[in-house]
């Protein structure tokens, strides 16, 4: 090999080197990066905007939780009320994850009420019956009698509701969001219970919520 190729062959490598140590840095931290906190869900992070976000919605669940339990149909009630959960309406201008809010005041509710409620699976119907249509069938097997079906009816139904305002000008957006819950008995129709809280934001830019 003559002396003109192997110095073409030896820059070549020294460039492929290079170019592989700038693409893996193992263990080196971008300096003008951001590094990633962690932070507890009922806090306010750098990154936020003016709508829904966790720490209102740990907020508005834990308040939700407190009023229903101290509501007298359910914290005197002679035998455990049964709840069944709407699925929460959202007229905001946000994508929200509806489910979020129903699953944590349940969550909540289970925690501290030490079985003073229970909750009807309403959302698992489907999944219920075909498994007692799987036991009268004798395709599997059942402890008690597969012919008495149990399902239980609602005592109370818990139905929730997001509303909001919007007003944008050059100067940012602000955002007013309330968020109302209600209790209310499924044989008298009467709101036995009603909890609300309000949010109000304003920023210079516009978030993006997923």
């Amino acid at each position: 090999m003559n002396s003109r190729i192997r110095s073409f062959s030896c820059a070549g490598l020294a460039f492929g080197a290079l170019s592989l140590a700038g693409c893996y840095s193992p263990g080196v931290e971008n300096p003008s990066g951001v590094p990633v906190v962690e932070m507890r869900p009922d806090e306010r992070g750098f990154v936020a905007g003016t709508g829904v976000e966790s720490q209102d919605l740990v907020a508005v669940t834990d308040k939700m939780a407190r009023g229903i339990l101290g509501v007298p149909e359910i914290a005197q009630a002679k035998t455990t009320p049964r709840i069944v959960l709407d699925p929460v309406i959202n007229e905001t201008r946000f994508p929200i994850n509806k489910d979020i809010f129903n699953d944590r005041i349940v969550n909540q509710l289970m925690e501290r009420a030490g079985g003073k409620v229970r909750f009807l699976a309403r959302d698992r119907m489907k999944a219920l019956e075909r498994e007692n249509e799987l036991k009268r069938s004798g395709q599997v097997t059942a402890s008690s009698d597969p012919n008495v079906v149990e399902f239980r009816g609602a005592d109370y139904f818990l139905t929730g509701k997001l509303q909001g305002l919007t007003t944008r000008t050059s100067q940012g957006t602000s955002d007013y969001v309330m968020y109302s819950f209600e209790l209310i008995d499924a044989r008298t129709s009467e709101i036995v219970w009603r909890g609300s809280s309000e949010i109000k934001k304003q920023g210079l830019e516009d978030a993006a919520y997923r």
